[in-house]
């Protein structure tokens, strides 16, 4: 998500672009409030299947919402190869690569938490938001990025085992218990040591400063897809990897040794959720570079091109814009299919006005980077 304009020798590579707007969209679509539209209508099923897609698990399993967080990780796993290509290509030496990946990290670490305390009486100092999670792992995937093929494959390993063993082992409370493992207590020390309002005591949703090392395995498996892209036997190799990743990580859950949870970014959901990226890159690769069908994944790449800029208007201006409508166009105007849907139709004419702000951006060319 915060990488540099993604190419291969081929030309650009648009399915990481369309692929990167696809799960912008998602989370941007939140404005569109199906969890209240189907409570206005409690007979519907599909709407309840719908706002049941747009909400996260209460903990293990997985939702297409749960997907997004993930998928942000894996595509700047992915993206990396083609940076690190384009930056080798303009001359740039591996000592200012470094120093420029470990300020991205910081930048990205700061924008989350900035983005965390809008609203808020004071600095939050939380350390789960995307970013900040990306932020986090960012130096060690770039380190692996620059070393040869095998030690992705080290690292993810090293990763998967060494937390499902720290994890395991830890004496007190349960291991993938919400707000009562490793993860929590580190964060139950770890984060008073910032000022705060109050004494953090946990989460709610039983977030983790620490996910942000098994994030990082996500980011290792975009990273290792990544490097396929530019081999004929890409879509083959993704989608059999997708079908391992997904496999093993039900495994892991029948088996009661590790469940599938995000809210703690467990080993077995580094492997579900990793799973169905490598499915979804194989999608977007198929349908975009391999069949040329860039028209149709235009919608999407011009988020994706810009997806720093979505972030930041998603979290800053959606509530501005919604305001905006109703008070130039009328409340009338999105009652017009009854109270009920009055919350889906402000909410989509919230996301095509972002939208379209994202293709002036790209008319102009004016693209935020770091």
């Amino acid at each position: 998500m915060a990488n540099d304009p993604v190419s291969s020798p081929r030309g650009r590579v648009e399915s990481l672009d369309a692929y990167r707007g696809f799960v912008m969209l998602l989370m941007m679509a939140e404005v569109l409030k199906l969890g209240e539209v189907a409570k206005a209508f409690p007979q519907s099923g599909v709407l309840a299947f719908l706002a049941h897609q747009q909400s996260h698990a209460e903990w293990r399993g997985c939702t297409l919402h749960d997907l997004i967080q993930p998928s942000f990780s894996f595509l700047v796993g992915a993206a990396l190869p083609f940076s690190i290509a384009a930056r080798h290509a303009r001359g740039q030496s591996t000592a200012l690569m470094t120093l420029h990946a470990f300020w991205r990290a910081l930048l990205l670490i700061g924008l989350g938490i900035f983005l965390r305390s809008v609203g808020k009486p004071m600095t939050n100092f939380t350390f789960e938001d995307t970013l900040t999670q990306i932020g986090l792992g960012f130096p060690l995937l770039f380190l692996l990025g620059m070393r040869p093929r095998k030690w992705a494959w080290v690292g993810l390993v090293a990763i998967l085992v060494g937390v499902w063993g720290v994890w395991s082992l830890y004496p007190v409370g349960e291991p993938w218990a919400k707000n009562a493992n490793l993860g929590h207590d580190f964060d139950v020390w770890f984060l008073n040591l910032f000022p705060r309002p109050a004494l953090f005591e946990a989460n709610r949703g039983g977030y983790l400063t620490l996910n942000f090392i098994p994030t990082l395995a996500t980011s290792i498996l975009g990273l290792i897809a990544g490097r396929w892209l530019d081999d004929r036997a890409s879509l083959r190799r993704s989608l059999f990897a997708g079908a391992a990743a997904i496999g093993a990580g039900v495994l892991l859950e029948s088996a009661d040794l590790c469940p599938i949870v995000k809210r703690i970014w467990t080993p077995a959901w580094v492997l579900f959720s990793g799973g169905c990226c490598f499915w979804l890159l194989a999608a977007f690769h198929w349908v975009v570079d391999l069949q040329g069908l860039k028209r149709w994944a235009w919608p999407l790449a011009v988020v994706g091109r810009n997806s720093i800029a979505a972030y930041l208007i998603a979290h800053l201006w959606e509530s501005f814009v919604e305001r905006s409508l109703v008070t130039h166009l009328g409340a009338g105007l999105f009652q017009v299919c009854g109270a009920g849907f009055e919350p889906l139709l402000k909410g989509a004419g919230t996301l095509l006005v972002l939208w379209l702000f994202l293709v002036w951006m790209e008319r102009r060319r004016i693209f935020l980077r770091i």
